[in-house]
């Protein structure tokens, strides 16, 4: 004899609790050290420190041409390798408030010094709001948009590169690569789709292919363009 009480059919608590294929599939971030904050923010702190580094070396630079106009700087190999060029030209000090023009390298000294801190507190798996989280993607983003400006004037309107621009240009890059790593796997942003979709990306490696294209398109670029004076 069946016992009716014991069917799942005339059980209403069964019926409201959906099956696990009905179950909206949760997202799982990558597990393993590359994907850790230790790691990812590692990266983020030393890309941002080399990035501030060159900012000091570039305000320092900044401020010998102005005391010593017409002076050679160090990085000036050649009509087209030379920091002095770049440094002279207006796209250098775009920021301009009161009749006075500010360096770039400075606001660089700024942002580098914020995203070191971030990369520290990253780091320390100190548990920040998604909306910071948010804002330091976003600052980043714009970081690197700005470089890759300074980068594009610099190859085809001053026409000269400067060394150590273009080492700033590439510690963003890899500021931005590993910023974007942390915010997918530790702070799991951004939601819903988005976010299963990243989880994939990183898990199956496809960011390790992408950064590295990433790379050798910024060098290709150079090559081309002066690759025949460079060697």
């Amino acid at each position: 004899m069946t016992d009716s009480a014991n069917d799942p059919a005339n059980d209403p608590v069964a019926e409201d609790v959906p099956s696990a294929s009905a179950r909206p599939a949760q997202a799982s971030a990558p597990t393993g050290f590359r994907h850790g904050a230790v790691w990812t923010y590692l990266v983020m702190l030393l890309a941002s420190a080399a990035a501030l580094v060159v900012s000091l070396v570039l305000s320092a630079e900044t401020l010998v041409m102005a005391r010593n106009p017409g002076v050679k700087l160090g990085c000036d190999v050649n009509g087209v390798v030379s920091c002095s060029t770049v440094a002279q030209a207006w796209q250098s000090e775009i920021i301009k408030f009161a009749g006075m023009s500010f360096p770039n390298a400075f606001f660089g000294i700024a942002a580098e010094s914020v995203f070191v801190t971030v990369a520290v507190i990253g780091m320390a798996r100190v548990t920040v709001p998604r909306w910071f989280a948010l804002c330091t993607w976003l600052g980043g983003l714009a970081a690197l948009a700005y470089a890759y400006w300074l980068f594009s004037q610099s190859m085809y309107v001053i026409h000269a590169l400067c060394p150590w621009c273009l080492g700033l240009m590439f510690a963003t890059t890899v500021q931005f690569m590993a910023l974007s790593h942390a915010s997918v796997t530790v702070q799991r942003l951004p939601r819903g789709g988005a976010l299963r979709a990243l989880d994939k990306y990183y898990r199956l490696g496809f960011d390790l292919m992408a950064d590295a294209l990433w790379i050798v398109i910024l060098v290709a670029l150079i090559l081309l363009q002066y690759g025949a004076v460079l060697f």
